[in-house]
């Protein structure tokens, strides 16, 4: 009995050390820089992280698929290195010797990339999935509606407008009232009066001034 559990076991252990390997089919290489991303803060990449890198990867699976029964046991890593870099292929539960498609595993991992991310404090950048394109993030919403933002737009626009044709009227009432009395004061100096038929100038009322019309009277009237 002992036996044949044992070459169960092996059996099984070969199975998945075919599955998992560089460049295998349904196979993806992740790479972690820890160091880049936290500095001093860095952690080790030790047994408990593999497991919840494990644990993060059936999570997304399960999550993606509702009908997925996806373990941490149909996980497995390969190739481990200290730089950290590693191989991982998730297995079918109802046979364990067949993977998951990787487009599968792929949409799986975009769906939960964020939450991948965080539970290791990194980011796209420092946790690369080789052969997963990164996810985009989502867009930010203004705090403020774009309708709100567009009316108030409109409303300084109106405004801006009537304030223009207010001043615009006020100045033109400006320029009429003085082209008005510069008018006025032009015709008042060009005025002409008619004295005995004979249009002369207007009597300039200046002490000592003389009036020529009547100084030739005042001559011819002058006693000897």
């Amino acid at each position: 009995m002992l036996r044949a559990l044992l070459l169960t076991v092996s059996v099984v252990a070969i199975a998945h050390a075919e599955l998992c390997k560089p460049d295998a089919q349904n196979a993806f290489k992740v790479r972690i820089s820890i160091k880049t991303a936290l500095g001093d803060n860095a952690y080790a990449w030790d047994d408990n992280e593999e497991y919840l890198f494990k644990a993060m990867v059936a999570f997304a699976m399960r999550r993606y698929s509702s009908k997925s029964t996806t373990q941490i046991s149909n996980v497995l890593l390969c190739n481990v290195t200290d730089r950290v870099s590693f191989w991982f292929v998730v297995t079918d539960s109802s046979k364990n010797v067949t993977t998951v498609p990787g487009s599968e595993v792929e949409a799986a991992i975009r769906m939960n990339r964020n939450r991948i991310n965080n539970a290791f404090l990194l980011s796209d950048k420092t946790l690369q999935f080789l052969k997963i394109t990164s996810t985009l993030s989502p867009p930010v919403e203004p705090s403020t509606p774009v309708w709100l933002i567009v009316f108030g737009v409109v409303l300084c626009l109106i405004v801006a407008g009537i304030l223009f044709l207010i001043v615009s009227g006020i100045q033109k009432h400006k320029k009429k009232n003085k082209d008005s009395t510069d008018r006025e004061n032009l015709e008042e100096k060009v005025e002409v009066t008619l004295e005995n038929g004979i249009p002369c100038e207007a009597l300039d009322l200046k002490p000592g001034h003389i009036n020529g019309v009547f100084a030739a009277d005042d001559e011819r009237f002058t006693s000897l």
